[in-house]
């Protein structure tokens, strides 16, 4: 699975917010990056939504929507409509009525305002396609776009201070230690015991693997997996770009190795995680990136 969703992130996608408006008339709206072209006649689109999603009734009951596809300068706009925790998304965001009553975002590249024209279970997804009724693309911006779990305009100027000696390992160490001990925190409070089944479920996997290159990626998911079980996509945006990041340096890591020290480490954490006890978990996790500090500088010693 985890294999399959690296694959599938090679392929940079554009991010765009679906709307419709609810059976009381307010509007709801979603980011999405699974929008596809489908047909020229007649004008047909497609997107797909999780049957986990709480919006999936609404979009299921709705006769049209509307697919706003989101600039380069509007990666705040697809956070907020990706976050879980806003109640309003709406709220402050400029948007006319357009066909149907359908919510257009303002600002956006392109708009399809589109008649729902079909919709299929697709496993564990509902895929729908949409006939396009208006559109238009009068904004001559550059896309946002989305590629490896991460917004390639922020994971790009990454890259780029990593290249030029600017992001060190101690910048990255620093800011992911933050990052995913705040997420700990989260996911201690907001997650669920079937989060929990899934990163012991991994830490099983990490245990099974003998080369330093699988144990990494699987290290890797350790973390995916505690960002997820936070349920905050705001941060799961900026952790997974992170993580692209700490992907690309391993792999130019000469001196990686196995550090099967670190396991009972991970368990520690899960323990404190499933007893929702955030301080005990936060410790844990500081001690994990301290022994990984003090692995990486014992191979800086010996390079």
């Amino acid at each position: 699975m985890r294999a399959f969703r690296n694959a599938l992130g090679s392929f940079p996608t554009g991010v765009a917010i679906i709307t419709t408006t609810g059976a009381d008339g307010k509007p709801i709206g979603l980011t999405c990056n699974s929008f596809s072209s489908v047909s020229l006649e007649p004008p047909l689109v497609s997107w797909g939504l999780r049957l986990a999603s709480k919006s999936l009734e609404a979009f299921r009951q709705a006769d049209a929507f509307a697919i706003n596809i989101l600039a380069e300068d509007q990666k705040e706009l697809s956070a907020r409509f990706a976050s879980g925790a806003i109640a309003d998304k709406f709220e402050g965001v400029p948007w006319t009525a357009g066909h149907r009553g359908l919510p257009v975002i303002a600002g956006s590249v392109a708009t399809f305002e589109c008649d729902k024209f079909a919709e299929h279970l697709a496993g564990d997804h509902v895929l729908f396609l949409g006939q396009v009724a208006r559109f238009d693309h009068g904004r001559q911006e550059a896309s946002l776009v989305f590629y490896k779990g991460a917004y390639m305009m922020l994971t790009q100027s990454l890259r780029e201070l990593a290249a030029s000696g600017k992001l060190d390992s101690v910048h990255l160490d620093q800011a992911r230690r933050l990052i995913n001990c705040m997420l700990l925190r989260l996911a201690c409070q907001n997650g669920s015991p079937e989060d929990f089944d899934a990163i012991e479920r991994n830490i099983a996997e990490i245990e099974n693997y003998s080369d330093a290159a699988h144990r990494a990626e699987a290290s890797i998911e350790f973390f995916r997996l505690v960002t997820l079980a936070a349920h905050n996509e705001v941060l799961v945006v900026v952790a997974e770009t992170l993580t692209t990041l700490l992907r690309h340096v391993l792999q130019t890591d000469a001196t990686l190795r196995a550090r099967p020290e670190l396991v009972p480490v991970r368990r520690k954490i899960l323990a404190h995680m499933r007893e929702r006890d955030p301080d005990a978990a936060e410790a844990e996790m500081s001690h994990y990136f301290d022994q990984l500090r003090r692995g990486a500088a014992a191979r800086e010693v010996h390079a």
